[in-house]
């Protein structure tokens, strides 16, 4: 019989499968990624409310984190990332689905922003915009069409220009 998926928030005894399926999928080179740089300050096991995962039984499959920022000092924003899916589970809407969680999450809190480096094709499905150029730094090299935004009220993303900081 089939375990059904299920999608959570994600616990401190999490951080260690984490770990594990981001080293089997990203390999060591995602800590030169700028956004790992916007995470430096916090620890691994610093997952916030709005981070989540997928479960199948008892495997991991499926983990978000997302990581509270400021944006030239200005809080009420989000860093989306990373994202990731188990090889095997790819192309299920797994993804998708634990960013919708954490949107929902993050909209009823009264979050303004969310903010993520990556693939327009993929995110913009959910939502996410170019950021105009110049408007967001991070503190490294990154390809300023890379940078996508979700407003999660309207109009918020005049309201935020500057550095991305962890907070």
């Amino acid at each position: 019989m089939l375990s059904p998926i299920v999608t959570r928030p994600v616990t401190p005894e999490d951080v260690p499968h984490i770990s594990a399926l981001h080293d089997r999928v990203f390999g060591p080179g995602r800590f030169a990624r700028t956004a790992y740089r916007v995470r430096e300050g916090l620890s691994d096991g610093d997952a916030s409310r709005y981070c989540r995962c997928a479960m199948d039984g008892d495997r991991l499959i499926a983990a978000l984190r997302m990581s509270e920022i400021a944006i030239g000092g200005t809080s009420g924003a989000l860093l989306l990332g990373p994202l990731v899916v188990a090889p095997e589970y790819g192309g299920r809407g797994y993804g998708h689905g634990l960013i919708r969680e954490a949107i929902a999450a993050a909209r009823a809190d009264g979050l303004k922003l969310i903010v993520l480096i990556g693939d327009e094709p993929y995110y913009g499905r959910l939502g996410f915009r170019p950021v105009p150029p110049g408007t967001m730094t991070f503190p490294g090299p990154v390809d300023p069409n890379r940078i996508l935004a979700l407003e999660l009220q309207d109009g918020a993303l005049a309201q935020y220009s500057g550095a991305i900081s962890g907070r």
